[in-house]
């Protein structure tokens, strides 16, 4: 079937398999049975290692018309192609990448708006109008400072450089030239090597440009060359040399990648010689000495068809190799291809010390159906066998591998990849056998002649992918549909990889490599019937023209650029787009491009088998496959018109050097977008295979949109598939949100259903959720049921359904702000943490103050309240009794409240409480101190008197005694009664010292308790003489409370007395120590008491004579000087001033300061001149002031009498007036100080 550019333009896309047959391997034609079919089906599910994009409508100007090539190159950033020439060569090879985008490609991409029309196969010289047009000029940039040679079957080499038109030379050698291979150094050499049916390896050295000269290797030539040399006539036209010949057709010949080798092929094997390049003076010799041979293989079918098939051959640059990660990653977790720096490297021979690295080459042979890997060691000295001699190198074959089909190509892809172009030979049957084996079923080159009847049953080719460690295919053969495969034999095809350089121009080898799939075509045709019309020209005849002043046009090569406009697609191939190594498969109608598949393109296939699970995965853990799709969208866009048509090269430019702004803000919105298609596709594939748990658990992962989450959630209730999907609804807040009825129903299930679940709905979802009322209410319905009670069992367990249900109304009703209900609910359900946190943050006492008994009993069970210990009961009832006793300091629960729930069956609880209270129990110790809480909680219980001696007498009597003594509030005959009742003497005889019956109380002492120490300290606490006489008189028959008084008594009675009574005859151990004992502390009493006196005296002497020393100090105190003032007083005469004394101001409001009258509060002048009377607390009056304030009731005629007394002088000069007046003053003011007695009687 052949398939033209028109017809595959629609297959293009990144990713798009259809290149591929519908099945992968040569299968048999008519019907299969169920075993191959099971086995095909299961070959589909593996995912092939490469994807495939045919180029052929890329290449318009080439493929136009149907045309067809027949040689195919790709090297740097460079393809070559043609349709009648057998061999192409470049050098250097490869060529260099380019450093940027040369500067006339837009001007050369708009000067080729028409496509050259096709030249007639012979053109004159002179008529211009037989010319092609004129060739488009290149660049001069070193990628494309590059030389270019053809050959041709009508014996033509042309050799041409691709940026100056005239640099041109072509030589005709009279037999056809299959293969041609320029020097590496062909700018400076000048030398090429060629070969054909002629069966010569010929070196061709030299040669000018711009002529075309014949080989001189034929006789006639050789001849004139030889004598025109002679005699000094001979120009130069080059030299050809015959390097080796005799072992039939050479169609293939190669040069190493350093130039130092040289591999062809010819009917009877292939050879390996060294070259004339990059020797050493001392091997001059060696130059084109063969150094390696190997026989083609010997088997059938192989001495018929050696001439007929083209022996493949390709030097190998192991620096460039993609990593053998590139094929042996698991599909499952497909990565990107590793860096080039991980790459291995080639193999280097490290010689002596200081001695240069020489590297191995590699080069791999494909011929017939085999392959031959092989390394070529270096030479120089040390390298032959015998030492000290130098060697050429050598070659070592490192694998061998035999294959069933025909090779059209090869290559390494990795340092353990070979990918082989296969052309498959059609089974042999009775009727027809046309294996290309039968060498008389072919022509001579294998390829059906243009315009002969022939037979056309040939397969498509494959393109295998084989481990040469292992000998085996690491997949499956890819078998590739191309146009009119029918016709054509396994020398029509071609296979070149063109390597990922990432290297220090990584961004150069992006922009310039393969520039062919760009925005034009430039057309580079060299011409020989242009390049050489010229009269200087010279020009060989043809056999089949009859023109001798022409020449064949079958040298004229396309060198692709860009495509032309009209045949221009949207812009360059998305698969000619990316870091890795590109594999060229070319056909005479045809080019595909293969490259390893990446992430994309495993999403897409996984999405294309419905592998939405997988498919997730990979955009889930490498979001950028979703970037990488983005940007290969962008790229196979159309062009906006505005904007000129570019090279391939712009494609290739750096990703930072793209406008990216608008991709990369939505990036990871779609990202999201497309986890969400690709996981939805994956839940509902789920569902139709009814694994309805794991479509759930999908659900969770990959919906992230209420209206999805709203749609797949009534999916599964419609279903009742409440189970699967509740657990993966969010409870995160959405935007928007997810509708509260979503949440709603699915708690109305579990209410109705399964109550264990919903527990743990209501703990894992906010209750922000749902609406609440809503749920409180079903619950309150579902409480309401009569197979929902304390009593009933479910599951094993009594009362499960009844206490999940009121939990979740419980938390349901605290959410709500209702805390009230909630705390009943926890009461209900005994939860004694939960309700006493409610009751403490909320204050809520006063809601249970009807039910107390029950909040005490929130932590106690019937079981302890009938067999555990008071200790264990205090520890349950702890915390309500706190809360109790804080609010009755408050006043929101009264301790009347308390007691009157609690004094008829819970006095235990009320001890509790009690006793708190008066102990001052509390948890608020923040604002008030112990003490403080004591005092309030003694005036509580003061009311409840007789009550707190009950039960203090019950459960703590050492308490009890403390409240007898410290409280007044309760009934001494009620407390005696209880104190006789329950035998407690000591508290007995506390309460009878307090109602008065001392000698009662005396009287328990003695006979109940027997404690002497107790009987002396309870007479000496009552001071009551008659009471020492009744322990006397109780004593004497004791001999041991005898002894107990002598030792204990002290002072307390008289010794003499307790002496005396002591009846006589009386035995009494230790009476000796006791009296010795009285006696001392009696003689230490009274000596204590003398020094005490001692001491009392002296300090009284002494403050006596302090008060006598005080009172004969003067006080001391200020006057105030009089102050002249002049006051002017206005004269009819003039002004005058008189001098008039006056006094300072006294402040009057100063009080009792020194310098002051404490009666009339002013100064005390220099000029006083009535008696100044001071005392020792510094307070001075005047007499007049003092009297007054002594005398206030007295008459007032006396007190002036008193004053003018003070005022005689005369009589104040008499000594006796003096005593007389100061023994009148003392008797008035024998009180001393009146401001200082009033201040000690207040």
């Amino acid at each position: 079937m052949a398939v033209d550019a028109e017809e595959t333009s629609q297959e293009e896309r990144v990713g798009n398999n259809s290149l591929l047959d519908s099945h992968s391997g040569i299968s048999s034609d008519g019907a299969e049975d169920g075993e191959d079919g099971a086995e095909e089906e299961e070959d589909e599910e593996d995912e092939p290692k490469l994807k495939y994009a045919r180029l052929t409508s890329h290449l318009g100007g080439i493929y136009r018309n149907g045309d067809a090539t027949s040689t195919f190159l790709v090297a740097g950033d460079k393809m070559a192609h043609k349709a009648s020439v057998t061999a192409i060569s470049v050098s250097p090879f490869p060529p260099p990448l380019p450093s940027g985008k040369p500067d006339a490609v837009n001007k050369l991409a708009s000067q080729s708006q028409h496509p050259p029309t096709k030249a007639s196969s012979v053109a004159s010289a002179g008529s211009p109008s037989s010319r092609s047009p004129r060739q488009q000029a290149f660049t001069a940039t070193p990628s494309n400072s590059i030389h270019i040679a053809t050959a041709s079957i009508d014996g033509n080499v042309c050799v041409y450089s691709l940026i100056d038109p005239k640099d041109v030379m072509l030589r005709n050698f009279a037999r056809p030239v299959q293969a041609v291979a320029l020097s590496p150094e062909f700018k400076n050499d000048k030398a090429y090597l060629s070969g054909g049916l002629a069966g010569n390896l010929i070196l061709t050295v030299g040669g000018r440009s711009g002529t075309s000269t014949t080989a001189t290797t034929t006789g006639a030539a050789a001849s004139a060359s030889g004598w025109l040399g002679s005699i000094g006539l001979g120009s130069n036209t080059g030299k050809d040399t015959v390097l080796h010949s005799g072992e039939g057709a050479i169609k293939t010949i190669n040069w190493s990648l350093s130039g130092k080798y040289v591999v062809w092929i010819n009917e009877q094997g292939f050879k390996i010689m060294r070259s004339s390049l990059h020797l050493d003076s001392a091997d001059t010799e060696s130059a084109w000495k063969r150094i390696s041979h190997v026989d083609r293989p010997d088997g059938p079918g192989w001495e018929e068809m050696a001439g007929v098939w083209r022996g493949r051959a390709e030097w190998i640059d192991e620096n460039h190799l993609e990593s053998d990660k590139a094929f042996s990653i698991n599909i499952n977790s497909f990565q990107e291809t590793a860096n080039v720096g991980s790459r291995p490297r080639g193999t280097q021979i490290n010689g002596p010390k200081g001695a240069k690295v020489r590297r191995v080459e590699k080069l791999v042979v494909g011929w017939g159906g085999t392959v031959w890997i092989i390394n070529v060691h270096p030479g120089g000295a040390g390298a032959a066998k015998n030492a000290g001699e130098r060697g050429l190198g050598r070659a070592e074959i490192v694998n061998i591998l035999r294959t069933d089909c025909i090779i059209s190509g090869l290559s390494l892809y990795t340092p353990s990849v070979l990918v082989v172009l296969a052309y498959v030979t059609p089974e042999e049957s009775d009727e027809d056998q046309t294996s290309p084996y039968n060498a008389r079923s072919q022509t001579t080159e294998g390829t059906p002649r243009r315009g002969r009847h022939h037979r056309s049953n040939a397969l498509s080719p494959e393109l295998r992918l084989i481990d040469i460690t292992t000998s085996e295919e690491i997949s499956t053969p890819d078998t590739l549909s191309v146009s009119r495969f029918e016709g054509l034999s396994a020398t029509d095809y071609h296979l070149s990889v063109l390597p990922a350089y990432r290297g220090g121009s990584s961004g150069a080898s992006q922009r310039g490599a393969l520039e062919a799939f760009g925005g034009g075509l430039w057309d580079v045709t060299m011409n020989p019937t242009r390049l050489f019309s010229s009269g200087a020209s010279v020009q060989s005849g043809d056999s089949n023209s009859g023109n001798s002043a022409g020449l064949k046009t079958s040298s004229r090569l396309s060198f692709s650029k860009a495509a032309t406009p009209e045949r221009n697609r949207s812009g360059p191939h998305p698969a000619t787009v990316g870091p890795n190594a590109k594999i060229y498969i070319h056909s005479p109608y045809d080019c595909i491009l293969a490259t390893v598949r990446d992430l994309s393109d495993h999403l897409s296939w996984l999405l294309e088998r419905n592998k939405y699970k997988e498919a997730w995965t990979v955009v889930d853990e490498h979001p950028e496959v979703i970037s990488s799709s983005h940007e290969r969208l962008f790229d196979s866009s159309p062009s906006t018109p505005t904007k000129a048509q570019g090279s391939l090269s712009d494609f290739f430019a750096d990703d930072s050097s793209q406008p990216t702004t608008s991709a990369s803000k939505t990036l990871n919105s779609a990202v999201e977008k497309e986890k969400r298609r690709i996981g939805e596709h994956w839940v509902q594939q789920l569902v139709d295979e009814g694994d309805w748990a794991s479509a759930g658990r999908v659900c969770g992962q990959v919906l992230g949109t209420s209206s999805r989450w709203e749609h797949w959630v009534w999916l599964f209730v419609q279903s009742d598939k409440f189970e699967e999907i509740t657990p993966f609804i969010p409870t995160a807040e959405l935007q928007p949100p997810l509708p509260s009825l979503v949440y709603e129903v699915v708690l109305g299930h579990y209410i109705a259903y399964d109550t264990v679940r919903l527990k743990e709905l209501l703990e894992r979802w906010p209750p922000e959720l749902y609406n609440i009322r809503s749920i409180t209410t079903a619950l309150e319905d579902r409480l309401r049921a009569p197979d929902v009670r304390e009593d009933t069992i479910q599951g094993g367990e009594k009362g499960r359904d009844w206490r999940i249900l009121m939990e979740g109304l419980a938390k349901l009703y605290l959410a709500d702000g209702r805390p009230r209900e909630a705390l009943r609910c926890f009461i209900a359900l005994k939860d004694a943490d939960a309700a006493m946190n409610l009751i403490r943050d909320y204050r809520l006492l006063d809601a249970v103050s009807d039910d107390i008994p029950g909040l005490l009993l929130l932590r106690v069970s019937k079981e302890q309240m009938r067999i555990a210990p008071i200790s264990e009961l205090e520890q349950a009832t702890s915390e309500p009794i706190k809360l109790l006793v804080d609010d009755a300091y408050h006043g929101i629960v009264r301790p009347e409240v308390v007691v009157a729930q609690l004094e008829e069956n819970h006095l235990l609880f009320l001890f509790f409480y009690l006793r708190a209270l008066w102990t001052g129990l509390s948890p608020s110790e923040e604002t008030k101190s112990n003490d403080r809480l004591a005092v309030e909680g003694k005036t509580l219980v003061e009311d409840f008197g007789d009550l707190a001696v009950e039960l203090f007498a019950e459960y703590d009597r050492s308490l009890l005694m403390d409240f007898l003594k410290s409280s007044q509030s309760y009934s001494f005959e009620k407390a005696k009664a209880v104190c006789e009742r329950r035998n407690f003497v000591t508290e007995l005889v506390y309460i009878l010292s307090k109602t008065g019956e001392t000698k009662r109380a005396l009287s328990l002492i003695i006979d109940k308790l027997q404690d002497v120490s107790q009987a002396i300290s309870f007479a000496k606490s009552q001071d009551d003489p008659g009471l020492w006489d009744d322990l006397l008189d109780y004593s004497m028959n004791k001999p041991r409370f005898i002894r107990g008084l002598l030792e204990e008594v002290g002072t307390a009675i008289n010794p003499i007395t307790l002496v005396r009574r002591i009846p006589e005859g009386l035995e009494i151990e230790g009476l000796r120590a006791g009296l010795s004992r009285m006696i001392k502390e009696y003689e230490i009493q009274s000596s204590i008491s003398e020094g005490v006196a001692r001491v009392l005296r002296g300090e009284v002497a002494i403050g006596m004579d302090t008060l006598r020393t005080r009172q004969k100090k003067g006080v001391k105190f200020n006057l105030v000087h009089d102050i002249e003032t002049t006051v002017p007083i206005d004269q009819p005469n003039g002004d005058l001033s008189v001098k008039i004394p006056t006094i300072a101001n006294n402040n009057a409001s100063e009080d009792h300061k020194p310098g002051y009258c404490a009666g009339c509060r002013k100064h005390f002048r220099e000029s006083e001149q009535e008696t100044l009377v001071g005392f020792a607390c510094g307070h001075v009056f005047h007499l007049t002031h003092l009297l007054k304030y002594e005398n206030r009731d007295h008459d007032a005629n006396e007190v002036q009498a008193n004053a003018a007394f003070d005022g005689d002088a005369d009589l104040a000069l008499s000594v006796g007036a003096k005593v007389a007046h100061a023994r009148l003053i003392r008797s008035r003011i024998a009180d001393g100080c009146p401001i200082v007695h009033e201040k000690e009687i207040l």
